[in-house]
């Protein structure tokens, strides 16, 4: 890699890590709302369920699977976007090594 290429490639990773920060503040909110919604149902369910804590317990958690799976794929969502973030990061690190490595070396 000459220099401009590095440098090229520094900045490419700089912008997909700013449109990273912006889709993890996407999902962060999707999770929220999944959340919050999961919630919801389960909170509605248990209040309009008959019998004992445990009956009414399991009657709230069946009703809530499906906005429970949606709150877990969310978090998945979150989790993903963050760990690609950190690749990302890190690549940016290793590229700023090369550059200051090229530079040393065009010094000598």
């Amino acid at each position: 890699m000459n220099p401009s290429q590095v440098v090229e490639a520094l900045q490419e990773l700089i912008q997909t890590n700013r449109k990273g920060s912006d889709a993890l503040y996407e999902a962060e909110v999707d999770l929220a709302e999944c959340e919050n919604s999961l919630d919801t149902v389960e909170a509605k369910s248990f209040i309009s369920a008959t019998g004992s804590v445990a009956e009414r317990t399991a009657q709230a958690k069946l009703e809530a699977s499906e906005a429970r799976l949606a709150r877990d794929l969310a978090k998945a969502r979150v989790n993903r976007i963050r760990t690609k973030l950190k690749i990302i990061e890190s690549e940016i690190m290793a590229h700023a090594t090369m550059s200051k490595i090229m530079q040393a070396k065009m010094k000598l």
